[in-house]
């Protein structure tokens, strides 16, 4: 059973994907000088406390970020992609031990560039959440270049589609849609803002995240994210990542994907470059794999 509040999970299995595939997508975007929108439509608090109880409760960041940086120890070299992340996160972590960990909003807000006038835009609805996110983003000091908003991010996407023009005229957005998946109707309505995101703004590049659970509407959920961008003639790529099951009456989650629209053409090998070594680092048992497919356009 899934909680709704991302401090459970924090550094899991599913977070190094996410943030990997992140991390990787906005930095390939930011090599075009003109600014770009970022919006994440189910922002959570910001950041997290590993040392806490949310954290501890799961303790999930054991099968995630810390058997990855037991793996890297031994590594003379990572994959870009994946040395990335793992600085993103060690910046929040000066005296070197991981105790602290940056979600979506302030990896981002991390590589919000000034000068090129980069926007950030948050939506949340959970009221504790919203209170730490709109706490840790002021601490960012970044000003008006981040809007933190309670509002729910489904209803405010379209809204902000498509994006204002930038300084060179150009229209840029990425959009990174995560949410909970408690309520079985967030899957259909993934499918159904991503369509009319689409329609509004073809060109947006487009990261869902989602849980491979043995649900209907998981299964579905990327094969629909297939057909719309095949429909719309865009390119995609598609990431899994299994670690496998846990010991016996664990029903925690074990594997996730994310499906992005629009991605940046060396995307596809990044995430197969670096999955080589997430996959095998992650592992604990049956069920264990990864999986990059990328098609379209």
């Amino acid at each position: 059973m899934f909680s709704y509040r991302h401090a459970f999970h924090a550094a899991n299995h599913a977070d190094v994907l996410k943030h990997i595939t992140l991390l990787a997508t906005l930095r390939h975007l930011q090599q075009k000088e003109a600014g770009i929108t970022l919006i994440d439509t189910h922002a959570g608090a910001g950041l997290y406390r590993l040392d806490g109880d949310y954290s501890q409760k799961g303790a999930e960041a054991q099968d995630g970020l810390f058997k990855l940086l037991e793996a890297a120890a031994s590594q003379d070299e990572l994959p870009e992609s994946v040395q990335d992340y793992l600085d993103q996160v060690a910046h929040f972590n000066p005296n070197g031990e991981a105790r602290v960990y940056p979600g979506s909003p302030v990896l981002m807000a991390q590589l919000l560039r000034y000068e090129a006038r980069d926007r950030l835009k948050l939506f949340e609805l959970h009221p504790t959440d919203i209170d730490s996110l709109t706490g840790n983003m002021a601490q960012l000091e970044l000003g008006r270049a981040v809007q933190v908003t309670r509002e729910d991010g489904f209803a405010a996407l379209p809204k902000l589609l498509p994006p204002p023009a930038s300084a060179s005229g150009s229209k840029r957005a990425m959009v990174l849609m995560d949410p909970s998946y408690e309520i079985k109707s967030d899957y259909a309505k993934v499918s159904n803002v991503i369509a009319d995101c689409l329609k509004r703004f073809p060109t947006g590049t487009y990261l869902v995240w989602y849980p491979i659970i043995p649900r209907p509407e998981a299964h579905e959920l990327p094969r629909r994210l297939r057909t719309l961008s095949n429909q719309a003639k865009r390119s995609w790529v598609h990431a899994t990542l299994a670690i496998g099951r846990g010991e016996e009456g664990d029903t925690g989650l074990s594997a996730s994907g994310m499906f992005i629209i629009n991605p940046p053409y060396t995307l596809a090998e990044q995430l197969r470059e670096a999955l080589k070594v997430v996959g095998p680092a992650l592992a604990r048992g049956n069920g264990k794999g990864w999986q990059v497919e990328a098609g379209g356009a």
